[in-house]
C-alpha cells in the first residue's frame, strides 16, 4: 500500500555543513559557507545534491515505523477493543494495538517520502478514523515516528520497543 501527500515531490535539499559548538574560527573558515538549499551560495557555486540512502533516489518512499499513543475518559473496554479491531480491519497496515479503558497505542509500519510525511498521516490517522471505526474521543498524547534503520537498529542493541509481535488488538 502506498500513502502519501498528493502533489509534486520537493525539490532535492542540498547538503549542509555540521559544525560543532566551540570549533576553531579558523577551520569555520576554511570549510566555507554552508550551501543554502534553495541556490547558489554567496561565492556564486551551486551546492552538491544530497544523496539518498543506499542507492535510492531523494524522491523514492521509505518505511518509517510509527507508535501512535491516544488517551482520554475512559471508555468501556469491549468497545475500545472493537474500535481498535475495526480499524485494524479498515487498515491492514496496524501491525499490533495494546489498549486500556483510558489509553491505546497503535504501531504499524507507514511508507512515506520522510519523516513528515510519515508524521502528518499518522497524526491524522485518529481524527480521520474516529467516526467510521467508532473510536473513543480520545487526542492523540504521543507519537514517536523513526526510519527501518533505526527501528531495527534498536532492537539489535536490546534497547528499541519490543518486536510488534503478537500482531493485533491486544489489552495491556
Amino acid at each position: 500500500m502506498r500513502r502519501g501527500r498528493p502533489g509534486a515531490l520537493p525539490r532535492a535539499r542540498a547538503e549542509r555543513r555540521l559544525s560543532s559548538v566551540g570549533e576553531p574560527a579558523e577551520e569555520q573558515m576554511r570549510s566555507g559557507p554552508a550551501a543554502d538549499p534553495d541556490g547558489p551560495t554567496a561565492d556564486g557555486v551551486e551546492p552538491v545534491p544530497r544523496r539518498a540512502p543506499r542507492g535510492r533516489s531523494a524522491e523514492s518512499p521509505r518505511l518509517w515505523h510509527v507508535t501512535l499513543s491516544v488517551a482520554g475518559p475512559e471508555a468501556p473496554l469491549k468497545e475500545v477493543r472493537r474500535g481498535l479491531e475495526q480499524l485494524a480491519h479498515d487498515h491492514p497496515f496496524l501491525l499490533t494495538s495494546r489498549y486500556a479503558n483510558d489509553h491505546a497505542e497503535i504501531r504499524y509500519w507507514e511508507e512515506a517520502r520522510d519523516l513528515h510525511d510519515a508524521a502528518a498521516v499518522a497524526l491524522r490517522l485518529w481524527g480521520e478514523h474516529r467516526t467510521t471505526a467508532q473510536l473513543p474521543p480520545w487526542q492523540i498524547v504521543g507519537l514517536e515516528v523513526i526510519d527501518r534503520e533505526t527501528y531495527h537498529q534498536r532492537i539489535a542493541d536490546g534497547y528499541g520497543p519490543p518486536p510488534a509481535t503478537p500482531v493485533g488488538v491486544h489489552p495491556y
